[in-house]
């Protein structure tokens, strides 16, 4: 970049001076400096990050804790690619595309950004809504503490963005910000599982290390902790179906809040806000593994080993035996009515007659209600009852409230809630100013200007999450919404592959010979697991429609393609 601020002057020769001081005096400098990588935790350390964790443990226990470490790994490889190619080139990768690849690519990653910042934003504001009304302000509900959450949190978003966007000395301050609530985050979430694997009859770390061990036959099979109540259950196989099924979605969900496709969009954006050159091309592979990768594993794992502690297959004792709590348990009713088409057969005139879910439509009286659900009840056997009740959806209040004896009040709830309504926060500051960036780049302004401001509202739309989604279990919310980013992250994975393949944008400086192979080693594979996951998740969800649809995506980008 030929015109430099005298930060990076300053930054670069900061750098200089470390390197011919050695690899000590060298890394203090890299721990100095960092910054864009802390920005890209910030969103990752989020609402879908936290369920997802959340829902591994509640289903896998600590089988599935190698998920999300190998999904961050992919995702550091493909943010180092974008890095590198950003630093060597100067340049917005959106443009290189753009103007040098595809077209179609260029602009199907910028509205994939776009819409993916809209979408995951809904569940952030759902979940700090639930952090203070379930853990940090309890005795407070209502309508107006909802609206004052969100607006709470919308308003501090707003002046943070706003600041960072008018560049200089506040990019700064914003990105020491939220390295600090990064740090906090994990602080928080490892106390809480140093606490419970501290105590006697807890889990013990041998179990905790085994998880980091792929066992891909989860992908196919129920979790071994479930095989004595599916052997006593009288449906296992509708048991077994129903446990796959959401381990398949819960460990997508884990995958694609790893490293999601607007955070593709936001480190190379970030880079060139911080004025950064070739130069700082080690110091932004360093800066992505210690300020994103390492608060990561540390943060979801601790949230995954919580909750595999105290709800993997784990029985709810009150959905099993008492009405009037499972009348108000929605999707337990729906599992127990699935055991009765199950028994019955689907459409017969004794289904119709016990069925949790015609009762349901018939309009009848609180009463009649109880009296019919606890008729359907007694017709599913106790095991098969038990089962349902592992499955529930535990949400943050849940898992503080069984902490709660081990910890004390203000551990289970002061300092889990703390950690989650940071989560949270700092997700939805980061979400919009993607946002903001993106809109700047599509309409050709610097950022801060007008088009800057209008895209960090559009993502701010997300404040209407808690009112869009009224359901209890309030962060399984971020679990679809994580499975549609999945669906769309190959779209940047494979342009990231195109640019650092491609003459016309890197000219002499493409990788060759050895440098050429490893990087295309890593970010081929990279770019093929990100394909199957998206294909995967686009079958289980829309069936062979959606797969000709990303069919029909991928020809139209393959026909604008230009030759490099």
């Amino acid at each position: 970049m030929t015109n430099r601020s005298p930060n990076v002057v300053r930054e670069e020769a900061l750098l200089d001076d470390a390197r011919d001081r050695g690899r000590l005096p060298l890394l203090g400098a890299f721990i100095r400096l960092s910054g864009p990588g802390w920005l890209q935790s910030a969103i990752t350390l989020g609402g879908g990050s936290l369920a997802a964790a959340l829902y591994l443990g509640v289903l896998t226990g600590t089988n599935f804790l190698w998920v999300q470490v190998f999904a961050m790994a992919l995702g550091v490889i493909a943010l180092g690619a974008i890095s590198w190619i950003t630093l060597t080139t100067g340049e917005n990768p959106f443009t290189l595309l753009k103007d040098r690849v595809s077209p179609v690519l260029a602009w199907g990653w910028l509205g994939a950004v776009m819409l993916a910042n809209v979408v995951w934003a809904l569940p952030q504001f759902s979940l700090a809504t639930a952090a203070v009304e379930q853990n940090l302000l309890p005795g407070l509900k209502g309508d107006a503490l909802t609206v004052i959450t969100c607006l709470s949190v919308l308003s501090l978003a707003l002046v943070v963005v706003w600041a960072y966007g008018r560049g200089g000395r506040g990019v700064r301050i914003v990105e020491l910000g939220l390295r600090v609530l990064v740090g906090l985050i994990v602080l928080a979430f490892f106390g809480v599982a140093w606490v419970l694997l501290s105590r006697s009859d807890g889990m013990s770390l041998s179990q905790v290390f085994a998880g980091f061990i792929p066992n891909l036959d989860l992908l196919s099979q129920p979790a071994p902790a479930y095989a004595a109540e599916l052997a006593a259950a009288q449906f296992p196989d509708l048991w077994s179906g129903i446990i796959v099924r959401q381990q398949q979605e819960v460990l997508i969900a884990a995958a694609a809040t790893a490293v999601g496709i607007n955070m593709t969009f936001l480190m190379p954006c970030s880079l060139l806000r911080r004025g950064w050159n070739r130069s700082f091309r080690n110091l932004a592979v360093f800066d992505l593994a210690t300020g994103l990768l390492i608060p990561f594993v540390f943060a979801t794992g601790c949230i995954v080993v919580a909750s595999a502690d105290r709800f993997h297959a784990r029985v709810d004792q009150e959905l099993v035996s008492d009405v009037s709590v499972a009348v108000g348990r929605g999707a337990y009713l729906d599992r127990l009515d699935n055991a009765i088409k199950e028994g019955f057969g689907a459409g017969t005139a004794q289904y119709e007659e016990h069925s949790i879910a015609s009762s349901a439509r018939a309009g009848l009286s609180e009463a009649e209600l109880l009296e019919r659900v606890g008729l359907a009840m007694n017709l599913v056997p106790e095991p098969d009852r038990r089962l349902a009740s592992m499955l529930e959806k535990r949400d943050t209040f849940a898992l503080a409230r069984a902490l709660e004896p081990l910890t004390g009040y203000a551990t289970a709830h002061m300092v889990f809630g703390f950690g989650v309504l940071a989560m949270a926060v700092s997700t939805v500051i980061v979400l919009m100013l993607i946002s903001g960036l993106a809109f700047a780049v599509a309409f050709r302004q610097q950022p801060g200007g007008v088009a800057f401001r209008w895209g960090t509202i559009v993502a701010g739309l997300g404040a209407l999450g808690p009112f869009v989604w009224t359901g209890k279990a309030r962060a399984w919310l971020a679990v679809p919404t994580s499975n549609f980013g999945m669906i769309l992250l190959p779209l940047a994975y494979w342009s990231f592959v195109l640019l650092m393949n491609s003459r016309r944008v890197l000219g002499d400086d493409v990788p060759k010979g050895r440098t050429r192979w490893i990087w295309n080693s890593l970010l081929v594979p990279t770019a093929l697991v990100a394909s199957c996951a998206s294909a995967w998740t686009v079958h289980m969800k829309l069936g062979p429609w959606g797969l000709a649809g990303l069919a029909a995506m991928a020809i139209a980008v393959l026909a604008t393609l230009r030759r490099s």
